[in-house]
């Protein structure tokens, strides 16, 4: 890690605290932030923004309460509750130390760092949100809002990426965490709301930082080049067919057995090779009988891939394979976002198709 002048940290929870307790926002795992609490918010939030966890949340905790509860859940309603988050693995390490949990410690999460970190699914940054917004300790937790206040305050030329910078931030905020539990449960989450409201990434509203009078970058108008981020990454392109298959029974459906989104229900899919063509591929599938009705192209985008797809809506009288209806899909089919962006190609006809089908 690159060295920078000393920068005394120990100057910020004072007035961090007083601004957060003033500016917080009312979010509902704020309201009992128990360790499962945190725990759940914590892991949802990786990714996605807070207005759309919001609602997957109060929905998330009012079916499944308890680490008891999510252990026992079945995986299709566990999936169907997290769908449109993304990143399914998420929630599937989350049933996996849920049984752990409930194996090993009676059902509630472990109050050592350590133990949490040792959980499927739980790193340094997720076990310190638990340990101090859930426990009071004094364990600090560094997220992406967390480097860019850190980085900004003390003009940090280290890339976020360097292993060695996040082992820093964590011992340097943990050794000025207040005393007191509810002033660590609050010294965190003012770290994470001072990012999220004020130290935004882009066009900071330095004017009304609590921490101002201590921001290098701020002084020296250096806000924009800080945090220093990794070198982007050319994500991978694939041409995908993507097939909405409409037979009497509903529309099939079948479980992806590889690449991204493993283990995930899909409408069945192709990796388009050379010049195949759509019919190429379900005449593959055995399919050799059926009427195309439309086709739509987009996109969808993941971490490290780019998906340009190409949707084909067919009907036939025979499939190879299982088929639901739209009443069912919805209610309890678990379907990832890239693949649910075909049904809008049904928009005008669905309350029909509910009859037809």
């Amino acid at each position: 890690m690159k060295k920078t002048d000393k920068f005394s940290f120990q100057r910020i929870p004072a007035p961090l605290l007083s601004w957060y307790r003033e500016n917080k926002r009312q979010l509902p795992w704020r309201q009992n932030p128990t360790a499962y609490a945190v725990w759940v918010s914590e892991i949802m939030l990786q990714q996605t923004r807070v207005e759309a966890v919001k609602e997957y949340y109060t929905r998330f905790m009012s079916v499944l309460p308890n680490v008891a509860d999510l252990a026992a859940c079945e995986e299709e309603k566990l999936l169907k509750l997290w769908e449109g988050l993304g990143y399914y693995s998420r929630v599937r390490n989350m049933q996996k130390a849920a049984k752990l949990v409930l194996s090993y410690y009676g059902g509630e999460l472990p109050t050592s760092f350590e133990e949490l970190k040792s959980l499927p699914g739980i790193g340094s940054y997720t076990a310190g949100a638990i340990s101090s917004i859930a426990y009071g300790q004094r364990v600090a937790a560094v997220d992406g809002n967390v480097f860019r206040v850190a980085a900004r305050l003390e003009e940090n030329p280290t890339r976020i990426s360097d292993p060695a910078y996040r082992k820093y931030l964590e011992t340097q905020l943990s050794a000025v965490y207040p005393q007191s539990p509810k002033d660590c449960s609050d010294f965190t989450q003012s770290l994470f709301e001072l990012g999220a409201l004020v130290c935004k990434p882009q066009s900071p509203d330095c004017k009304n930082c609590p921490l101002n009078g201590l921001c290098r970058a701020y002084q020296n108008g250096t806000q924009e080049q800080y945090p220093v981020m990794p070198p982007k990454k050319e994500k991978r392109q694939e041409n995908v067919y993507f097939f909405l298959i409409q037979t009497p029974q509903g529309f099939c459906i079948r479980r992806r057995d590889e690449g991204v989104l493993k283990g995930m229900n899909e409408f069945p899919s192709h990796v388009i090779e050379n010049d195949e063509t759509p019919e190429n591929v379900l005449n593959e599938w055995g399919m050799y009988e059926f009427t195309e009705i439309n086709r739509r192209k987009y996109r969808h985008i993941f971490t490290h891939i780019r998906w340009d797809i190409l949707c084909v809506w067919i009907k036939t009288e025979h499939a190879p394979f299982d088929a639901y209806t739209i009443d069912e899909i919805a209610e309890r089919v678990s379907l990832p976002t890239a693949f649910r962006q075909c049904l809008s190609m049904l928009e005008g006809e669905i309350e029909q198709l509910k009859f037809d089908i």
